[in-house]
């Protein structure tokens, strides 16, 4: 792996108490969080719903200066790219399984001034993403079944990691999906180097000290290939 990524911590807020939203994300931040990774559901990409750009915005109203990245998991992501920019979010990333022109989305996604990331869920090969590589700024490798937090890490799923890592030297490849304390070897030595975690995180009695473990094993591993 290449000095140059990065080894960077998004809690998923997903978990936090919602009523909460800018107090739980402002913590997680002063506790050291890298970024923020925002779950935006549309109950029919995934059986679930979350929240959408009016809370994003005024989010961002209240937290000026952290990066924000929405993991898009809905049917047409075309339809809330502007409305996320407009609302002051960084990355868009989105599924490419329910899109029929993917660059296309990655395009308009670039116009509106955000940084584009691809992501794939369990049962899609990650030849299907590969495609895309060229036009996005990062891959996300969903290690649960997208839709619910809480759910147990799919070790399998490091394959494509391996395989992305092996192939792109530098491409940011994030995880999400039950990542913590324990999962956290497996993801670094298959070379992801954006880490995801709600629950482990969320719920730790000591945010800060789990964010800084998650970190430095991420980072001791990119800085020792």
């Amino acid at each position: 792996m290449s000095r140059h990524l990065k080894a960077l911590i998004g809690p998923s807020i997903l978990n936090a108490d919602l009523s909460k939203l800018h107090e739980e994300s402002q913590k997680l931040l002063d506790n050291g969080a890298d970024y923020l990774h925002l779950d935006v559901m549309d109950g029919h990409f995934v059986p679930n719903l979350t929240f959408g750009h009016p809370v994003v915005k005024c989010l961002r109203g209240k937290i000026k200066e952290a990066f924000f990245e929405t993991h898009m998991m809905v049917s047409k992501p075309e339809q809330w790219i502007a409305p996320m920019a407009d609302a002051g979010v960084n990355q868009y990333t989105f599924h490419i399984e329910p899109v029929d022109n993917v660059a296309d989305v990655c395009r308009k996604i670039k116009e509106h001034g955000m940084k584009v990331g691809v992501a794939i869920k369990p049962g899609t090969p990650v030849s299907e993403v590969e495609k895309y590589i060229n036009i996005a700024d990062m891959v996300l490798i969903m290690t649960v079944e997208p839709g619910f937090g809480g759910q147990k890490f799919m070790e399998d799923q490091m394959e494509k990691v391996k395989y992305l890592r092996e192939n792109y030297p530098l491409l940011d490849i994030e995880v999400d999906g039950g990542v913590g304390p324990s999962t956290i070897n497996c993801c670094a030595k298959a070379g992801a180097n954006w880490i995801v975690s709600g629950t482990a995180v969320i719920g730790a009695a000591d945010q800060s000290a789990t964010i800084k473990l998650l970190r430095d094993t991420v980072h001791n591993v990119i800085n020792k290939n």
